[in-house]
């Protein structure tokens, strides 16, 4: 599986949905695995964006549908990076 970084950060209407319905992240994830995108870590924090998440998921294309579906609530923007394991990297140098 391949695995990437998302960033995301959300929308006045993403916060007031997180603020009222704070269980809405655990529910979006469980749509996530329906799509076929796994949440490995997920993380709040401070700076231009609100949270930082590790996924695995089979193919770019998976990744790119579920960042389509996500962003067309208008909750949430995204900056998705492909992500290689440091030691694969160092591996394919030797």
């Amino acid at each position: 599986m391949a695995q990437y970084v998302i960033l995301s950060k959300l929308t006045d209407e993403g916060r007031k949905t997180i603020k009222q319905n704070p269980d809405r992240m655990l529910e979006v994830n469980k749509e996530l695995e329906g799509m076929g995108v796994t949440v490995k870590e997920q993380f709040a924090v401070l700076g231009p964006y609100d949270f930082v998440n590790i996924v695995e998921a089979p193919d770019n294309e998976t990744v790119m549908r579920m960042s389509m579906e996500l962003g067309a609530r208008g909750s949430v923007e995204l900056l998705t990076l492909p992500a290689i394991a440091a030691c694969d990297l160092l591996s394919k140098m030797k």
